[in-house]
């Protein structure tokens, strides 16, 4: 018996060679614990005989045992082709060996001869008023009962992996380590009637039934939340542990900016801006997740919220992903803030040395309220006077070490992390429990819903005429698209061809410009300031102005091959639209052969301009591991566990993780590093075998 570490590489498994490792890399697999938790996509039911009469009315699929009949050859493209004529007790089938040079039929004819008894299981299809056998599996009768008196796992291949071999990989991982020892405590899994971790896996790889493989995933699945929940509960404790005294912030400056601000704050605004001064008035830092569509006004009750730590002499960080989403908020914070008195900072990677060094010393001196950047801020050599408050927007698109070390400049700081893309209820329960949550549902006054229209790309010219139409009125609009530059691989319209014919073909003399990731941060700055102010009228772009664009003049969205952009995305890029009074409008133009999926996704964006109904929406067609905004570095990068279907499992996991981390608050998360999922980290498996 020895320790067999489930990080050991995959490689180490018996018929694992050079291109199988590489091919299993393609998947994601390179531990022998990633192995044994690729679980099978679908079963193919053996344990019953059906015979061929029967396929048609069970989805074309039999497994039955029948004799070669006889041989038939005929010739497609001249060459000589062997067909078996197979009968089993209810009727005749077809088996024909396509594509064989003569010395392969040859072979074939001497190995299938005619009296032989083959065990088959496959699927078939009507042709021509028989029965003909389109995927099969066959061997000598009785000479492989485990293939086709069983429940066969049906695996995600990649390369030059078949079904067959894959199995006999998992197998001989499975057999090197035979005894997986559980950390799941007995009780909790006797409560859920769930199986232990070996026999779990068992189960998932070698199922006596569908019953058992599907208890088995549902065991692997709890496992999977469990310790994610786990994590998340103690993270939860450790910050409610963190107890400062209570302490009254003035709400003087927060009042000021109010009665300045030439509209009323919505009822949600409100209510979350009453939540935080509570947080932050409260004995522990807060932690909270602020969810709003996108022009809901977000950054506007996070600026409110800082203004109480400015009013303290304390001082605020808000942190934006990208430069150019950074900048929107320092000019909204000028805009808003500095005739309060408001002291605030710019601070970039592109900030010079001549202009960096004294904005770090007046950042350390105390000598700046609030500083607005990018993930420069997490530098070694910015220090606080006193941080007090940390925002950062666009949260997912940051690592928890990234956060911990901009966390770590203040004592104990309080934090507000903001999502534009709305997270389902599910998955915020699921990735941030250990986070309070405000939302924010209602737009502000006077905005008006978003028209929606979609537009074949044959009508693309409707769609222009209809956007000159608005240029006409002194409005704007943007043209998205999905490449940069001309791509002959693929056939789809790009930004910086398309800029052209926008400018000197479709709306000549109209300013025009261009954006997309390629190019320099203050080249994006300037074209965006001008598009901002009015001097360019068009704006051709990718989706890089996903996030961190608010021109209000802007009422024309246009997206062309909108079926190759996720939900996400397309509810961000046309919440670009719609940010003042004018009626705004959407136009996604899709290609004629777009997929079911593609339809689906265009379908909804039609229907709803409700972020939260899309979030819920695109988690049905995509699953967590894929929605932006909810990754939070491979928290939910499950392999067993499915939300939302798991959603009731999920909420047994935190129950159980609660619970016992109330008894010990200080117990650390159980982990099992190979059998991957929720970000577990390392394990052993004990077993018999060749040490590793």
């Amino acid at each position: 018996m020895y320790l067999y570490d489930l990080q050991t590489p995959v490689r180490r498994v018996r018929g694992v060679g050079p291109q199988a490792e590489k091919d299993l890399a393609r998947l994601g697999i390179h531990t022998i614990g990633e192995l044994l938790t690729h679980i099978p996509r679908d079963y193919e039911d053996r344990s019953k005989r059906v015979p061929f009469a029967a396929a048609t009315g069970n989805g074309g699929r039999f497994n039955t045992t029948a004799i070669i009949d006889c041989h038939d050859f005929f010739y497609v493209r001249g060459k000589k082709t062997l067909k078996l004529v197979l009968r089993d007790e209810s009727a005749l089938a077809e088996l024909s060996f396509f594509g064989r040079d003569e010395r392969a039929t040859a072979h074939y004819a001497n190995k299938y001869p005619p009296g032989l008894r083959l065990d088959i299981a496959g699927t078939a299809a009507l042709s021509y008023g028989k029965l003909q056998c389109v995927k099969f599996e066959m061997e000598p009768a009785g000479t492989h009962p485990e293939l086709f008196s069983c429940v066969l796992p049906v695996y995600p291949l990649a390369g030059s992996l078949a079904q067959k071999s894959l199995r006999k990989i998992i197998r001989a991982a499975y057999e090197q380590g035979s005894h997986l020892e559980d950390e799941i405590p007995a009780d909790i899994r006797g409560a859920g009637n769930l199986l232990p971790l070996s026999a779990a896996l068992k189960a998932v790889h070698d199922p006596a039934s569908l019953d058992e493989a599907a208890a088995g995933r549902r065991s692997l699945a709890f496992r999977e939340l469990f310790l994610m929940q786990m994590e998340v509960a103690r993270r939860a404790l450790q910050r409610k542990a963190a107890v400062r005294s209570t302490r009254a912030y003035s709400p003087a400056l927060q009042e000021k900016l109010i009665k300045a601000l030439p509209f009323q704050l919505t009822a949600d605004q409100k209510k979350c801006v009453g939540e935080m001064r509570a947080d932050i008035e409260a004995d522990h830092p807060m932690s909270r997740l602020l969810q709003g569509d996108v022009g809901s006004g977000k950054t506007l009750v996070a600026f409110l919220s800082a203004l109480l730590f400015t009013q303290a002499g304390r001082q605020t960080a808000i942190m934006a992903p990208t430069e150019l989403l950074a900048r929107q908020h320092a000019d909204n914070a000028a805009r808003l803030l500095q005739p309060l008195g408001v002291r605030l900072a710019f601070f970039s990677g592109a900030l010079s040395g001549r202009a960096r060094k004294p904005a770090l010393q007046a950042l350390k001196a105390g000598d700046i309220d609030i500083v607005i950047g990018t993930h420069a801020l997490f530098s070694d050599d910015v220090e606080f006077r006193d941080l007090g408050f940390v925002v950062i927007d666009e949260q997912h698109r940051f690592g928890v070490i990234q956060r911990n070390r901009l966390f770590a400049k203040g004592l104990y700081p309080d934090i507000l992390v903001m999502s534009a893309t709305p997270i389902p209820q599910t998955l915020a329960l699921s990735a941030f429990g250990d986070m309070d949550v405000s939302l924010i549902k209602t737009m502000p006054e006077g905005r008006k819903p978003i028209e929606t229209h979609l537009a074949l790309e044959a009508n693309a010219r409707k769609v222009y005429e209809f956007v000159r139409v608005e240029l006409g009125r002194g409005h704007q609009a943007y043209f998205v698209y999905p490449l940069i530059e001309e791509n002959q691989a693929a056939d789809l319209k790009d930004a910086q061809s398309m800029y052209h014919k926008l400018q000197n073909e479709i709306y000549p003399g109209v300013p025009a410009g261009l954006i997309h990731s390629r190019l320099g941060e203050e080249e994006k700055r300037a074209i965006m300031a001008d598009f901002s102010s009015g001097k360019i009228r068009i704006l051709a772009a990718t989706s890089v102005v996903e996030v961190g664009v608010d021109v209000p003049n802007a009422t024309c969205m246009v997206i062309e091959h909108a079926e190759r952009f996720g939900l996400a995305a397309l509810h961000q890029l046309r919440g670009r639209v719609g940010r003042g009074a004018q009626q705004s409008y959407a136009f996604l133009v899709y290609a004629p052969e777009y997929t079911g999926l593609a339809q689906k996704r265009l379908t909804i964006m039609k229907e709803t301009t409700d972020g939260f109904r899309i979030a819920e929406e695109d988690l049905l067609l995509r699953g967590p591991g894929d929605l932006s905004g909810v990754r939070q570095a491979g928290l939910l990068d499950f392999r067993a566990a499915s939300l939302p279907g798991d959603t009731q499992l999920m909420l047994d996991a935190r129950k159980a993780a609660n619970a016992i981390l109330e008894k010990d608050p200080g117990l650390n998360a159980p982990r099992h590093a190979g059998l991957r999922g929720a970000g577990t980290a390392a394990g052993a498996v004990s077993g018999a075998g060749d040490a590793p």
